[in-house]
């Protein structure tokens, strides 16, 4: 296994993090292994893209009805005069 050294962590940080450790019951070693595999599977996870995502964002503002989509029209360029 692969070893990993991280200098100048700021006190604060050491100490939350060896909290969170025994919070779990666990080694601030191993604490930290968790936090990274946990960061690099979020990374893997699909994104939606900025459609879904704002749909997300917005979807219980109390909108009743859906938005049509526009389609078919043609795209003109910006004039700037």
């Amino acid at each position: 296994m692969a070893q990993l050294i991280v200098r100048n962590l700021e006190e604060q940080v050491k100490v939350r993090l060896h909290r969170r450790a025994r919070r779990h019951g666990r080694s601030m070693e191993e604490e930290v292994r968790d936090i990274l595999r946990d960061a690099l599977r979020q990374d893997d996870a699909p994104a939606g893209g900025l459609g879904s995502d704002m749909a997300a964002m917005f979807a219980k503002t109390g909108l009743a009805v859906d938005i049509r989509e526009l389609r078919g029209h043609a795209v003109k360029p910006a004039k700037f005069d």
